[in-house]
């Protein structure tokens, strides 16, 4: 699936992901991998346990929104919650503290 997603200006926030190609719904976009870290930057996720990590890999890129197209789960994975069309952003809900 990377290969399906590229990395470019987004009129969001600075780098967005987007979908070089139509990506159906329920699709697997990929795990985030992730190391651990101490300190907070601006690929941090915070785990329920508390436990920070950085993403380090494109799924980083992915912008926040209240129009989403994606999903993280617990597992870390991405997975598609809707269809995106090729040239789209992807962009998932942060929660409200990022609005």
């Amino acid at each position: 699936m990377r290969n399906k997603l590229q990395v470019k200006n987004s009129p969001l926030h600075g780098k967005g992901l987007f979908a070089k190609e139509a990506i159906k719904k329920g699709t697997v976009l990929g795990t985030c991998k992730t190391k651990p870290t101490k300190k907070v930057g601006m690929y941090t996720l915070w785990l329920d346990d508390d436990t920070r990590v950085d993403v380090t890999c494109k799924l980083k890129y992915i912008n926040h929104s209240k129009k989403t197209n994606v999903r993280y789960y617990d597992d870390l994975s991405v997975v598609a919650i809707k269809n995106i069309k090729a040239g789209e952003e992807l962009l998932h809900d942060y929660g409200d503290e990022w609005d």
